[in-house]
């Protein structure tokens, strides 16, 4: 998809599962269950799709979903199938040795893991090895000292080598990386949370991350259990589906796996849902 002067590709890292009731908090399984069906363990279908992204004399990739590296356990409990990244890159025809750029919405072991690899050798290898990894200071700092709540999610060994490398850029709330490309906190799920907004000249995109994961998370009741604080999650959800819905902003999804992206549009006083989906194929 070519915007402006960005050109965007979804890549598509992998899949796993999560609890379908996590994942939609206080909404009964009788409503959620009609979009996104849950095996006999009660967990949903959910994608780890990442965004590439050129233009600006710049090659950015945001998010990187799991790594390959979890062992038995992890890979029984989330059925976490991926071959990595750098794989993931390469089947679309992109070189992860020319990313340029790469964004972290948070470090939830789904989202980041796969910015580092396990090499031939046993040792843990950046993935991106020549870009900037940009990064909340506040998130960094709560996957370094995870909490209980948190600490199955985070893997600090797989972030560290991007700070060894000389790759980790943190950040303090909204920053413009490259022109067109702004990163926004969002702190309803995990502090330090980032939302990216791609500005075109002909369209914007933003990549929500775990603020809206799902499409059916349009709908503003659906808000995953495993946010720190639902509320925020709420109005941010109604200030950046407003923007989206008064401007025709697309919204790219990253872990439906049916809608990669859609615009939205109101729907009474104050609910929206899905205008049009968006091919990214």
């Amino acid at each position: 998809m070519k915007l402006g002067k960005f050109s965007f590709t979804a890549v598509e890292t992998g899949t796993f599962r999560l609890d379908g009731g996590a994942m939609m908090g206080v909404v009964p399984k009788v409503l959620w269950s009609r979009t996104n069906p849950a095996d006999e363990n009660n967990r949903i279908s959910m994608a780890m799709r990442a965004l590439y992204v050129e233009g600006e004399g710049r090659r950015l990739v945001i998010d990187a979903g799991a790594g390959t590296y979890f062992g038995e356990k992890m890979n029984r409990n989330y059925v976490i199938e991926t071959d990595g990244l750098r794989s993931a890159l390469a089947a679309r025809g992109l070189d992860p040795d020319a990313v340029t750029d790469a964004v972290a919405t948070h470090l939830h072991f789904d989202h980041a893991a796969g910015f580092s690899y396990r090499s031939s050798g046993g040792g843990i290898e950046v993935s991106l090895p020549r870009a900037k990894h940009y990064i909340q200071r506040r998130q960094w700092e709560a996957a370094l000292n995870p909490n209980e709540k948190d600490r199955a999610s985070f893997f600090p060994e797989f972030l560290i080598p991007i700070e060894r490398a000389g790759l980790l850029e943190l950040v303090d709330g909204v920053m413009e990386i490259f022109p067109g490309v702004t990163l926004i906190p969002t702190d309803g799920h995990t502090m330090g949370h980032q939302v990216v907004l791609v500005q075109t000249g002909e369209g914007n995109l933003l990549y929500c991350g775990d603020l809206i994961p799902l499409a059916s998370h349009v709908n503003l009741p659906y808000i995953m259990a495993y946010d720190h604080f639902p509320l925020k999650t709420l109005e941010e959800k109604k200030q950046m589906l407003g923007k989206a819905a008064d401007e025709g902003w697309i919204l790219f999804f990253e872990h439906d796996p049916e809608i990669a992206a859609c615009r939205v549009r109101r729907m009474g006083s104050e609910g929206f849902e899905i205008a049009e989906t968006v091919r990214f194929w």
